[in-house]
């Protein structure tokens, strides 16, 4: 990572005095101005689920250990994240999508979280994942690693953005405010109450394939339920040793990107150390006309580093930590009308 303190805190000047500006007169879409729907998710129980990755991982993995637990305070180090569980009226939240960004912006793509959760009806809410930060706000498009607590209406925002600044594209992380809620474009986030439960401890070591962490476990549920029912599964993991190959998306393209090698030259990509902690969502298909994400996983650091994960670079040494939930159903808003695949990987 480069890293310029002076620069970044020039920056940071600049988006405060700047933000009350534009965070009134670029208003996030309110609910009932785009679709919003809902279907249910097939939800098998934690421990076949559990025994669906303990099966698979080891094609990847040379040290494997899934178990059903208790899920730990999630609010401590090393996680550090707005609430402490992943139960509680467990969701997908799938939002626009690429669609939106590529190969043009569509800059009015704005959507509030706390009005989503409250049309939703969560209360309280418990929203990660991955999704782009708020443009406005930012002055420019970034990365968002959504860790956001809603009750009673109020927001406590733990939500990282990240963003390539400068000539030599150093890379600025920022947490938003607690009263800038919204992502722009698209975004893929497990939400539920951040109760405590049951959950699925995945802890695995040294890489011995060609998939990445995410993908391993995608590609468990995929074989065992893809064909025929829709999973949808949400939470956190650490990269807790080596490190990672993330990018984080450069300010929007003023030329159309119509390929994904047009897509990877716009992107930034970085190298970055753990621990790392990432937050999304996966399923075991694209659910049809949903125009499902089918993996999208954003990770942030206490050391200046966050981007949207890849994979690890050190797969002698890498270890994974995660706990996971499956979700109860899924809530698709604003579907952009086109299908395309660009850009998902």
């Amino acid at each position: 990572m480069q890293h310029k303190p002076s620069q970044s805190i020039n920056n940071l000047i600049l988006v405060l005095l700047s933000s009350s500006t534009i965070r009134f007169s670029t208003m996030a879409l309110v609910p009932n101005s785009y679709p919003i729907h809902t279907k249910s998710l097939y939800q098998p129980p934690l421990t076949e689920v559990a025994e669906v990755f303990r099966s698979y991982l080891p094609t990847n993995f040379q040290e494997v250990n899934v178990s059903v637990v208790e899920c730990p305070d999630l609010t401590s180090k090393p996680f550090l994240l707005a609430a402490g569980g992943l139960n509680g009226n467990a969701k997908l939240l799938e939002i626009g999508g690429t669609q939106y960004l590529l190969p043009l912006v569509t800059r009015e793509k704005l959507y509030d979280l706390l009005d989503i959760a409250k049309s939703v009806a969560l209360e309280p809410a418990f929203l990660i994942g991955a999704g782009a930060g708020p443009h406005p706000f930012i002055g420019g498009n970034c990365e968002g690693i959504v860790n956001l607590k809603i009750e009673k209406g109020v927001a406590d925002q733990q939500t990282r953005t990240s963003k390539v600044e400068g000539a030599d594209e150093y890379m600025v992380v920022q947490i938003l405010p607690n009263n800038e809620t919204r992502i722009a474009l698209l975004g893929n986030i497990f939400a539920s109450e951040g109760k405590p439960g049951k959950v699925i401890k995945v802890h695995v070591k040294k890489r011995t394939g060609a998939k990445n962490f995410i993908e391993t476990l995608r590609n468990a549920i995929e074989e065992k339920y893809g064909k025929d029912q829709l999973v949808g599964i949400g939470g956190a993991f650490l990269i807790a040793e080596g490190k990672a190959k993330q990018h984080v998306m450069r300010d929007f393209s003023k030329t159309p990107l119509t390929s994904e090698d047009d897509v990877n030259n716009w992107l930034k990509f970085y190298e970055m150390s753990a621990p790392l902690t990432a937050l999304g969502t996966f399923t075991s298909n694209d659910g049809a006309d949903l125009d499902l994400r089918v993996q999208h996983f954003h990770s942030f650091s206490t050391h200046g580093e966050a981007g949207h994960y890849h994979y690890d670079t050190t797969p002698d040494t890498v270890e994974y930590l995660g706990y996971f939930n499956v979700a109860q159903e899924v809530v698709r808003v604003d579907k952009p009308e086109s299908g395309s695949k660009l850009g998902r990987d």
